[in-house]
C-alpha cells in the first residue's frame, strides 16, 4: 500500500516540480492522483488504522515520518477525495477504464462512510446513501443480467464494474498476484482447463457457509465448483494423493480440518472464470468497486436508519438473477431483514470440541448473510464481519474469538524497527510481532 502512495507522490512531485511536463489537464491529473493515492489510506484505515500520512516525495535525508490516528486517516481520505471530486473525469470506459474517476471516487466515499462508526466511533449512513445515489443517478451503470459476467475472462464491458484493477497474464507475471485458481484447484484439474501448470490445491469454502444458500440460488453453483470432476474431454478425474489417491475426484461440502483433510473435502473457488489454457496467473480484471455494491451499501444505510422496507426494495433487485427459476424466492421484506443470521456459527473442525452459537443474535445478521451471498470471494468479507459485530465474538470453523483488538492488524514489528515514531495497535506485543 505504501509503495502505491509513494509512487503517487513521486509522480506528483514530478509534476509539480516540472521533471514531467504536463501542458493539457494538469490540474486534472493531479486530482486522479491524489483520489487513488486516498484509496490505498482507505485500505491502511480498515485493516491497520493508526498509520502515517505521506504526501510528500522529495523529504530530507533522515526524514520519519509521524504516526496519525485512524480519526485522522479517516478524515484525510475524506478530505482528498471531496476537495479532488469536481476535477475527475466523468468519462466511464474506455481510456477512462481502470482509472479513478469521478465515480470510483464517489464509490470510495461510500466505502468510508459505511464503515465509519467502525473507523471513528460515529455513524455516517447518511452520508453514505448520499454518496450511492451520486452513483446511482447517473444511470451509466446497471446490474448485469449474469452475474457470472462480471468475473468472465474478459469482463471489461461489464455493466456494473465501477473500477477494477486490469490484470492480463502477459504483463502481470508477479508469484501469486492472482492465482486463486491454481491456490484452490487439485492437480488433476489441470486437465479440466488445459492449465498450463499444475494447481497446488488446499483453499476451499468454509462448509458452514456453504449450508446457508438456498438452493435455488444460482449463486451456489456458478460461484462455487463441486461435485464430480471432468477433463476437458469429458473424462472423470481421480484423486492423485492421500488415502483417496486414484478414486473419483468429487468435492464434498464436508471438512473434517484444517490439518487432517483429503483432496475431495470442500468445495472450491469457482467465482472468477478460469480460462482453458490459463496460466498461472489469471486475466479477469478484480472489480474492486461494483454497482451492486453500491445498492447493498444504500441499502444497509437505509436499514440502519429505519428504513428496513426501501433496504428491502433494493435487496430485491439485487437476488433477482440469481433466483430466475424461482422469483418468489428472490423477494425479501424489510421484517425479514431485521432478522439474524442463518449461519450456524460455532467451531466444526474434529480436531476440537464442536460448539453451537448459531447466529440469530446478530442485528441485521440476514443483511450480513445477503452480503455473503452476493459477495463471496471478493475480498471484503472480514470488514464485514466487523461491521455487523461478528468478527471479534463468533466461532467460526476452526476459529475461535480472541480479542476485540483483533479488528485491527498489528503493526509489523519490522515497520516499527525502522521508524520509532510507530506506536503498536492496542491489544499486541511489541515483542513477538
Amino acid at each position: 500500500m505504501y509503495a502505491g502512495i509513494n509512487n503517487c507522490n513521486r509522480v506528483l512531485y514530478q509534476i509539480e516540480s516540472g521533471s514531467i511536463p504536463v501542458t493539457e489537464g494538469k490540474e486534472e491529473t493531479i486530482a486522479e492522483l491524489k483520489a487513488l493515492r486516498a484509496s490505498y489510506y482507505y485500505m491502511l484505515c480498515d485493516l491497520y488504522g493508526n498509520v502515517p500520512i505521506m504526501t510528500k516525495y522529495d523529504v530530507p535525508e533522515g526524514f520519519i515520518p509521524e504516526q496519525s490516528t485512524r480519526q485522522q486517516v479517516f478524515d484525510f481520505v475524506i478530505q482528498e477525495v471531496t476537495e479532488n471530486m469536481n476535477l475527475l473525469s466523468e468519462e466511464k470506459g474506455g481510456m477512462a477504464y481502470g482509472r479513478f474517476n469521478r465515480w470510483a471516487a464517489w464509490a470510495l466515499l461510500a466505502k468510508m462512510y459505511i464503515n465509519a462508526e467502525v473507523y471513528t466511533g460515529t455513524a455516517r449512513w447518511q452520508e453514505c446513501i448520499d454518496a450511492c445515489n451520486k452513483i446511482i443517478e447517473t444511470g451509466l451503470f446497471d446490474l448485469d443480467a449474469n452475474q457470472r459476467d462480471v468475473f468472465a475472462t474478459n469482463n471489461e464491458n461489464a455493466k456494473e464494474i465501477i473500477f477494477a484493477l486490469p490484470f492480463d497474464d502477459q504483463y502481470v507475471t508477479d508469484w501469486n498476484a492472482f492465482d486463486i485458481h491454481m491456490q484452490t484447484l487439485q492437480p488433476a484439474n489441470q486437465a479440466t482447463y488445459n492449465l498450463s501448470s499444475s494447481p497446488w490445491g488446499g483453499i476451499c469454502a468454509v462448509p458452514q457457509f456453504i449450508d446457508t444458500f438456498d438452493e435455488d440460488d444460482t449463486r451456489l453453483a456458478e460461484n462455487w465448483i463441486q461435485g464430480d470432476q471432468f477433463s476437458a474431454d469429458g473424462e472423470l478425474l481421480n484423486c492423485t494423493m492421500g488415502a483417496m489417491s486414484g478414486k473419483p475426484l468429487s468435492y464434498i461440502n464436508e471438512v473434517p480440518s484444517i490439518a487432517n483433510s483429503e483432496e475431495i473435502h470442500g468445495v472450491r473457488h469457482g467465482k472468477f472464470e478460469i480460462a482453458m489454457g490459463a496460466r498461472v496467473q489469471l486475466s479477469n480484471d478484480w472489480p474492486l468497486f461494483r454497482y451492486a455494491d453500491i445498492l447493498m451499501m444504500k441499502a444497509e444505510s437505509l436499514l440502519r436508519t429505519g428504513n428496513a422496507d426501501a433496504a428491502a426494495i433494493i435487496v430485491t433487485q439485487v437476488r433477482e438473477r440469481s433466483f430466475r427459476s424461482k422469483p418468489e424466492k428472490a423477494i425479501v421484506t424489510g421484517p425479514q431483514l431485521q432478522e439474524g443470521s442463518v449461519y450456524d456459527y460455532g467451531r466444526r473442525d474434529n480436531l476440537v470440541p464442536h460448539t453451537f452459537e448459531g447466529g440469530a443474535d446478530i442485528q441485521y445478521g440476514r443483511f450480513l448473510d445477503e452480503l455473503g451471498w452476493e459477495f463471496n470471494q471478493e475480498g471484503r468479507r472480514r470488514q464485514d464481519m466487523i461491521r455487523f459485530g461478528v468478527y471479534t465474538t463468533k466461532s467460526w470453523f476452526s476459529h475461535s474469538p480472541n480479542g476485540d483488538y483483533r479488528s485491527l492488524l498489528p503493526i509489523p514489528r519490522s515497520q516499527r524497527e525502522k521508524n520509532p515514531n510507530l506506536k503498536q495497535n492496542d491489544g499486541y506485543s511489541n515483542d513477538n510481532i
